[in-house]
């Protein structure tokens, strides 16, 4: 009897994605992606939680005199979608950050609808390599890649 009690757990938690064996749930190749435009007031908000009032982002005159042009959306509200993806859809709710390494090698400006995407390189135990990415889906240009590394959550962490 505790034999088939174990197994109906063991099918429960795997088809559910949740319990001790949820990280076999994700596998090398796995993907997941979002979009969102950022407006100006969610810089404006950005830049008051954090303090970081810097004019690039948030004066157009100043912005006129630099090489953009334009304000520009902050790295690390870039990278915010990133997290997002990773926390929400793959792995899911309980991924935790450990290591990341991001380049920037274009400017998002306020407005422009970018797609955050993230795809598992490599998985050993419970620890996932990422690749990440933010294309503005009008042009293709990439404005943030990258790889981050995080733990997949084991049940226990849950």
């Amino acid at each position: 009897m505790h034999y088939q009690m174990w197994i109906r757990t063991l099918a429960h938690n795997l088809i559910s994605r949740s319990g001790p064996f949820r990280h076999m749930y994700v596998k090398v190749g796995d993907t997941a992606e979002m979009t969102k435009a950022f407006t100006q007031k969610d810089v404006l908000l950005f830049s008051e939680i954090t303090g970081d009032t810097n004019p690039l982002h948030l004066n157009e005159e100043y912005a006129k005199g630099t090489r953009f042009l334009r304000p520009v959306v902050h790295g690390v509200l870039i990278t915010g979608l990133i997290s997002a993806v990773l926390g929400t859809k793959m792995p899911g709710p309980g991924c935790v950050f450990l290591s990341q390494e991001i380049r920037f090698p274009a400017p998002l400006y306020i407005g422009e609808e970018a797609l955050a995407a993230a795809e598992i390189k490599k998985l050993k135990q419970s620890i996932a390599w990422i690749a990440v990415s933010c294309t503005v889906v009008k042009s293709g240009k990439v404005v943030m890649e990258g790889e981050v590394k995080v733990k997949v959550p084991d049940g226990k962490d849950e």
